[in-house]
């Protein structure tokens, strides 16, 4: 594992090299957040941005998208994967907001994870982006990441997930998930990472590096 000592630094370089991270997703409050990140399960952000509004615009409130037809709903979003199973999830999810939640996207863990079609996974999300809790949601970027840093051990996302704000800063909490996010989406990539471009390659002990790539020297592309 990396020195505990070392991690403030890496977060402070992730922070100066993308001082105001954002979502990736496209949403207008919490309920359409929570969909967002349902759908974006097995397929990209920008698959998901595409249908998402003209879905919200048929249904822009747990009720509403309940009371959906579903085959309206899976008409929408036929275009990314696994569309009935969301279409179903979908109107579940709102149906137990309604139900359990008086329509409002819960705080807690446990009770977003209660939800038809929410795992722990998008339960961190929403808790990090709604609500401003320092959880981090480990995809198979920041999964890759970690693996190559060595922030913390873990052979599983979940694991990782469970240890990462153990070791981050409080002041880095709120934005690691997107930082991490970003390094292993723009630069840590499974295939040819450009180390030449990271702000922490120097850090990074992998044996996945690009090959004779480090802080301030070219990295191989991808054609």
């Amino acid at each position: 594992m990396i020195p505990k000592k070392d991690i403030p630094e890496i977060f402070r370089r992730l922070r100066e090299k993308w001082p105001d991270p954002r979502p990736t997703l496209v949403f207008r409050n919490n309920f359409e957040l929570i969909c967002a990140v349902l759908l974006s399960a097995q397929t990209t952000d920008t698959a998901v941005n595409r249908v998402t509004p003209a879905l919200f615009a048929r249904a822009p409130d747990p009720d509403t998208m309940r009371r959906l037809d579903p085959e309206v709903i899976a008409g929408i979003i036929a275009s990314i994967g696994l569309y009935r199973n969301k279409t179903k999830h979908l109107q579940q999810l709102s149906e137990a907001l309604m139900e359990q939640f008086q329509g409002e996207v819960p705080e807690a863990e446990e009770d977003l994870i209660s939800l038809p079609g929410v795992g722990r996974k998008t339960a961190r999300v929403v808790e990090n982006i709604a609500f401003g809790k320092g959880t981090v949601a480990v995809d198979t970027h920041i999964f890759r990441v970690n693996s190559r840093l060595k922030l913390v051990p873990g052979q599983t996302p979940e694991a990782v997930s469970d240890r990462l704000p153990g070791v981050i800063p409080p002041e880095y909490l709120r934005n690691a998930h997107h930082w991490l996010i970003y390094l292993g989406r723009h630069i840590c990539r499974a295939r040819k990472p450009l180390c030449g471009e990271c702000p922490v390659a120097s850090f990074c002990r992998s044996r996945d590096k690009t090959e004779k790539s480090g802080p301030g020297e070219p990295a191989a592309r991808d054609k």
